[in-house]
């Protein structure tokens, strides 16, 4: 899912340096040391349709955490009843979108015929692979007068062996993902590995994604079984050795460092992660591609609508630069 945003890294540059950051930079600095590495504060956009979102991946200092190059907390936002925010059709290649909800709820369309309701916990995986349409209608919980919508949006970058794999999409209710914990940490294995558990989630590379609930006074320990290795605060805040994690932060760790999250008063957080990339990525748009060529060709290929078409949809988000067509008078 797109979220109508129009830009990611142009040439090798960060396009959304405009943003302003939620945390001020000394907060920041202060944290880098001992086990983290570094402190990313997520950047808010104002995408219309009633929807904002805070986007933490990529950044001009950090690109990439394992195969994670992208990360857009959607809201909180309140709708009215009926409200909603419609994402018309975009295209992707070269990465799995993965869209994971806290609250409310959406309907995921997409060009291999899927058509598919997502509630919070459930999971919706869909591999762009060698190229994917799709369209996104997020609204609150059905049967309520209105509601919030919380969300997460990552994409997931595939390696260079499976770049042109065959689109696809598959969809993981809640009650089929691993949820254990104890100490006051609930976890939601969203997908990969940890802590001895897996996710039936299939991924094409090994990571781990979870949903992390902790309890005031809670302490959670993250061990070194993975590289590269992430927390992304969504609601209160955690303590580190070196400081705290507001919500909106992102925290990229040591590698091998053993790491200790304390929740004070509470706290929703994401672990992420996985083995490094088996190269840079370039990101323009919604595509993901090792080649700058596949991306050029990406473009034309969206021009000319060659990604198929979703049923009974017309509507689509034009590429970037694409001027409007002629108006022709009578």
């Amino acid at each position: 899912m797109l979220l109508a945003w129009d830009g990611l890294f142009h040439g090798g540059s960060y396009s959304g340096a405009g943003y302003p950051p939620t945390v001020a930079p000394m907060s920041i600095h202060l944290l880098e040391a001992a086990e983290v590495e570094l402190v990313l504060a997520a950047r808010s956009a104002d995408l219309g349709g009633g929807m904002s979102v805070l986007r933490a991946l990529p950044q001009a200092r950090r690109r990439m955490v394992g195969p994670f190059v992208f990360l857009d907390q959607m809201g909180p936002v309140d709708f009215a009843a009926g409200g909603a925010s419609d994402v018309r059709m975009h295209p992707h290649i070269g990465l799995s979108t993965v869209t994971y909800l806290f609250e409310g709820e959406g309907l995921h369309r997409d060009t291999v015929g899927s058509v598919q309701r997502i509630l919070p916990g459930d999971v919706n995986w869909m591999t762009a692979g060698r190229g994917i349409a799709h369209s996104e209608h997020i609204t609150h919980a059905a049967g309520t007068p209105g509601g919030r919508v919380l969300g997460i949006q990552i994409w997931v970058a595939l390696p260079k062996a499976v770049e042109e794999t065959a689109p696809s999409f598959v969809h993981h209710a809640a009650s089929t993902l691993p949820e254990f914990g104890d100490g006051g940490a609930r976890i939601r294995l969203v997908a990969g590995s940890l802590f001895g558990e897996r996710s039936p989630v299939k991924t094409h590379s090994e990571l781990f994604y979870a949903d992390v609930a902790l309890e005031p006074g809670a302490v959670l320990g993250l061990t070194a079984e993975h590289e590269e290795r992430a927390a992304y605060v969504v609601d209160g805040s955690v303590e580190l050795s070196t400081g705290t994690l507001q919500a909106g932060n992102l925290a990229v760790f040591q590698r091998g460092a053993e790491v200790c999250l304390r929740a004070s008063e509470g706290a929703r957080v994401l672990l992420l992660g996985g083995e490094p990339m088996d190269g840079p990525r370039h990101i323009w748009w919604n595509f993901v591609s090792s080649s700058k060529e596949r991306i050029e060709q990406a473009k034309e290929d969206w021009r000319a609508q060659r990604f198929g078409r979703i049923e009974g949809e017309t509507e689509f988000i034009p590429l970037p630069g694409t001027p409007p067509p002629p108006v022709n008078y009578p």
